[in-house]
């Protein structure tokens, strides 16, 4: 045998060694990546307990009530009596805070729902149509109408509902709802397609299953997830939503605590109390920051792509 050079066993050996050697890259860089969405779905759920935490804490306790007045503690700073100050009219600015929360929450939910239940259907029965040749244009229909509500954003929507009913939360809400169904539509859309395109749901076709089980049995609980993050993400945008409808007095009205109108009261004092508007823009900030961070953690979750993505 030669001594000078490597034997073919040895060449085996040694291949096999580097191939030992390199195998647990792919599931450190998969363990690395699970770990940094979970970083990101920790703390967006965080920062969404947070908020949570401060509307339901409103329903039992506030410092002080939403409405009473201590003209002689108007536009004080931060002090063990008021940790957040007070407003121009001697307000409690924590107080305000906290009801805000409930009221923003109240509005995501309302909205989000909406859409959820219109976009989430409207979505499914147009891939169902998509896949039935004399149904293509009925999808082509639904798919264009949704276009076109896509171009009516929230703020012309609320403006829309102002000059027909009066501002208020409520017409902020259904606008805010309206404008997220096209994302629900095409986000139910695209999955729907996805699992119609699948090996059991051509089974079940042929098994002579009616398209109304399929889309409960097979189509809703394999889109669930998209829907899921979808709703983060849209939450996110109701809150913002909300908060600007609000500065621009189409949202919430006086005497109803909200962050938006907190802002919108703020402005005048911002060269001498900018703390005024910095506890609303901190906690919608905090608010859409955390939706936004548990959304994308939520969508690497569901994304079967994850593990390739990770190696």
């Amino acid at each position: 045998m030669p001594t000078g050079a490597n034997s073919p066993r040895d060449d085996v050996a040694l291949d096999v060694s580097a191939a030992t050697a390199s195998a647990p890259e792919p599931a450190t860089g998969r363990r690395r990546s699970r770990l940094r969405l979970n970083s990101s779905m920790i703390i967006g759920a965080c920062l969404v307990v947070l908020i949570l935490g401060l509307a339901l804490v409103s329903f039992v306790w506030t410092p002080y009530g939403p409405s009473e007045i201590d003209p002689v503690a108007r536009l004080r700073a931060g002090s063990p009596a008021h940790p957040f100050g007070t407003d121009r009219f001697g307000r409690d600015t924590l107080t305000w805070v906290m009801y805000g929360a409930r009221i923003t929450l109240m509005v995501g939910v309302v909205a989000v729902g909406i859409a959820l239940l219109i976009g989430t259907p409207i979505g499914i029965v147009s891939a169902i149509f998509a896949k039935q040749p004399w149904g293509m244009w009925i999808d082509a229909v639904i798919m264009r109408a949704n276009d076109i509500l896509l171009a009516f954003p929230a703020l012309l929507l609320a403006i829309i509902f102002a000059a027909v009913y009066s501002p208020g939360t409520g017409p902020a809400m259904v606008a805010v709802g309206i404008a997220a169904i096209p994302g629900f539509a095409r986000v139910a859309r695209s999955g729907t397609l996805q699992v119609l395109g699948s090996e059991y749901v051509r089974a079940a076709r042929a098994s002579n299953r009616r398209i109304p089980a399929i889309a409960v049995v097979h189509v809703l609980p394999n889109i669930a997830g998209m829907v899921i993050v979808q709703a983060s993400v849209a939450f996110a945008i109701s809150v913002l939503a909300e908060a600007g409808l609000s500065f621009l007095g189409l949202g919430t009205q006086a005497p109803v605590p909200s962050w938006g109108r907190m802002l919108q009261e703020s402005q005048q004092f911002l060269s001498t109390h900018p703390e005024l508007a910095l506890w609303p823009g901190l906690f919608i900030a905090l608010a859409v920051l955390g939706f936004n961070l548990l959304g994308d953690g939520l969508r690497d979750r569901f994304d079967p792509k994850m593990d390739a993505r990770g190696a």
